[in-house]
């Protein structure tokens, strides 16, 4: 697993050893960050069920200004924060071990990416999505990673489906607060 672009191009990055964590696959992560690339400089970037904070590390390596990583498994929040240093990202970020839906009832701020991928055929997803909005800056795109059989609403609060992709077995929905001009 690396970072695909950026100021990190190429820096390799450590993942968890266990089943309960699916690292992203670099194909879908540059998927991802295809689709989004205009929108990352300078954004506030929430990466919710971060793992290794591989998809929050891709952001910052691409120009965005902070990222906060939440995940509630202590292992992961470990590797996350040797990620990051090994990046030299410290500054740009903050790590917290908590469950992402308690973190949604206290946070503050307006994050202008949200990264989700939680795990599957739970319906943490949908509950998510239900609680993100007030989180949410006027220009927010939200990324959901989930399994392909899995067809969430077209729209959740302000969020409005912008666009679905499938990879094998697993799809990427991503909903954009539309602006005027949309």
């Amino acid at each position: 697993m690396r970072v695909i672009t950026g100021s990190r191009r190429g820096k390799k990055l450590k993942t968890l050893e266990n089943l309960d964590t699916r690292p992203t696959t670099d194909m879908v992560k540059e998927a991802v960050f295809s689709a989004i690339q205009f929108d990352v400089p300078g954004a506030q970037v929430l990466d919710l069920f971060a793992g290794s904070g591989q998809m929050g590390i891709e952001a910052l390596s691409r120009d965005a200004k902070h990222c906060v990583f939440v995940d509630n498994n202590a292992a992961a929040v470990a590797v996350i924060k040797e990620n990051i240093s090994d990046c030299k990202l410290v500054a740009e970020s903050r790590v917290l071990n908590m469950d992402s839906l308690d973190y949604l009832k206290v946070a503050k701020g307006q994050f202008d990416i949200v990264l989700l991928d939680p795990p599957y055929n739970k319906g943490i997803i949908e509950k998510v999505l239900n609680s993100v909005d007030a989180h949410l800056s006027d220009r927010a795109i939200v990324v959901c990673e989930h399994e392909k059989e899995l067809e969430l609403s077209d729209e959740y609060g302000r969020l409005k489906k912008h666009k679905r992709y499938k990879y094998g077995k697993i799809a990427v929905t991503i909903f954009k607060i539309p602006t005027e001009e949309e």
